[in-house]
């Protein structure tokens, strides 16, 4: 059941649809079945086999379009139960960015989720995204370091497909041991239990008064199944792809001296910039490390709303995750002689 993602009350629809402008998203109403009266009046005359078309499946389009659509009002606050059903995935990915948490109730609850507990088909093209942009850059800043820090490891002397298959190896175990680690310190904390005090989902709605600044609940509406953390896990991932920003400028050309003496800005500023983005300045591992941190925020985040939980069990969970993801990382580079250098 879809929630307002206001104060998080469960209403039972987010639009109404007044008016649909194209005819062809009307229902055909069905026509009344003719019996065949020949076959009646023969029954031992042969019928002909008459073949029947094949039936074809169609891809449902998006009533939305070309309608007339009147949000919902929750009950509960008294304001639009999900604004965000009128917002494109621009304004979306914006308010994820800012980490707004009516964004995260309206992907984590009534966008993204489902009651066969199997994941949308967007996130597992957004997690396969993710994971192939984190091979991506984690080849790419090993490939950057000095010779002096990959001498011992055969790896940089591999082909190219055994290259890739080793760090999508590496990405790949690593966000298991991660997603594996918080869903089941989340079963095991049980955390995410349905919300049972006095402004809970149980009861009439209209024994709630008429005000707009009520607080949201304290607990979602149902207890999260595993596979909704590691949807909320991915959707506050997105910020990740931010370096990807690191394939179009690249950042180890220096400009040269003629062009910081034309440039409006001062010389020894844009000298230090360019010297910091350097791979020899490691200005592109504190990017790295920088939106780790800011993804760390944003699951901290996504797992507070899912769960209803306070900020110090969601973060324990982000630590937790984030830990056992650092220590199957260090122990695979280890292995292969990639543990110095400040890989991790």
């Amino acid at each position: 059941m879809p929630i307002c993602i206001e104060c998080c009350y469960p209403v039972s629809q987010l639009y109404h649809v007044l008016h649909s402008g194209n005819p062809k998203s009307a229902a055909p109403t069905p026509k009344p079945s003719v019996p065949n009266l020949a076959g009646l009046s023969s029954p031992h005359k042969p019928t002909a086999n008459v073949q029947k078309a094949p039936e074809t499946k169609t891809k449902p389009k998006n009533t939305l379009i070309g309608s007339d659509v009147r949000l919902t009002q929750c009950p509960r606050c008294k304001r639009f139960a999900d604004k965000y059903v009128e917002h494109d995935f621009v304004v979306l990915f914006i308010d994820l960015v800012l980490v707004k948490p009516q964004v995260y109730r309206h992907l984590l609850f009534n966008r993204l989720s489902r009651d066969d507990d199997e994941f949308d088909p967007s996130i597992l093209r957004l997690g396969t995204l993710l994971l192939l942009f984190d091979v991506y850059l984690t080849w790419s800043h090993i490939e950057s370091l000095p010779p002096s820090f990959t001498s011992k490891s055969p790896i940089p002397n591999l082909p190219i497909l055994l290259q890739y298959g080793f760090y999508l190896f590496l990405c790949t175990l690593t966000t298991l041991s991660q997603h594996l680690t918080v869903r089941w310190l989340a079963g095991l904390w049980k955390l995410g239990g349905p919300a049972n005090d006095e402004n809970s989902n149980q009861g009439s709605p209209n024994t709630y008064p008429s005000n707009p600044n009520a607080t949201p609940l304290s607990a979602p509406p149902k207890k999260p199944t595993p596979n909704a953390v590691s949807t909320a896990l991915f959707v506050s991932s997105c910020m990740s792809l931010f370096p990807i920003l690191m394939v179009v400028w690249k950042y180890d050309d220096a400009p040269d001296s003629s062009s910081l003496s034309q440039s409006p800005l001062n010389s020894s500023s844009v000298a230090f910039m360019s010297g910091f983005l350097s791979t020899q300045g490691r200005g592109v591992d504190w990017v790295r490390r920088g939106v780790s941190w800011a993804v760390a925020v944003q699951n901290l985040e996504a797992l507070r709303i899912l769960l209803g939980c306070g900020y110090l069990s969601a973060g324990g969970l982000v630590a937790a995750g984030g830990a056992v993801r650092w220590v199957v990382s260090t122990a695979i580079l280890e292995g292969v002689g990639l543990q110095d250098g400040g890989i991790i």
